[in-house]
């Protein structure tokens, strides 16, 4: 179904992005066209899992939940897949979080996807209400910290190897840069 929907030139809805079912490729739907990217790095996602290790028992203490790499609703025809994404109560058996259930959204910046995550993604979380982003430097492990200000993010912080990160909303907790990338 992949190659039909590509080749034939028209706008996507989702009711066809769903039904291309699971895959190993990151596809996501923006607006009734499809972004496909390469799957991530060991070190992307090394950071994931342990920026999602790092918040794991702070999220359960606050009554959230957190995820890799899940579809998240921001409108009809608007969905990502965040690298890590922090949310309310949700019903674990669907197969797309809607913003309203967000409080937190994760994006880990690679050199093929940078432009993506600081600017469109940037927008479409804010246009969607979702209250903290967070956009993690792959390289260096820099974190940005962005809180929704009206209709778009406000940066909070940026916290560089040899400081700390003190998360106090939407969950406390502490990151540190130097302890998100791999040993050399």
């Amino acid at each position: 179904m992949m190659p039909a929907i590509l080749d034939r030139g028209t706008p996507v809805t989702e009711e066809e992005f769903f039904a291309l079912g699971e895959t190993s490729k990151r596809i996501e739907l923006f607006d009734g066209s499809l972004y496909v990217t390469p799957a991530p790095t060991p070190q992307h996602q090394h950071i994931a899992s342990e920026i999602k290790f790092a918040l794991r028992n702070a999220a359960r203490d606050a009554g959230l939940h957190i995820h890799e790499a899940v579809n998240v609703r921001l409108q009809p025809g608007r969905i990502p897949i965040p690298d890590l994404v922090i949310t309310r109560k949700i019903n674990f058996k669907e197969l797309v979080i809607d913003a309203e259930a967000v409080v937190l959204i994760c994006e880990i910046v690679s050199p093929s996807n940078a432009s993506a995550d600081k600017v469109l993604k940037m927008h479409y979380y804010a246009a969607a209400g979702i209250p903290w982003y967070l956009l993690v430097e792959q390289d260096s492990a820099t974190l940005h910290l962005y809180q929704l200000a009206g209709n778009h993010y406000v940066e909070r912080s940026v916290t560089r190897p040899g400081e700390v990160l003190h998360l106090a909303a939407p969950l406390t907790a502490d990151l540190v840069p130097d302890e998100l990338l791999p040993p050399d």
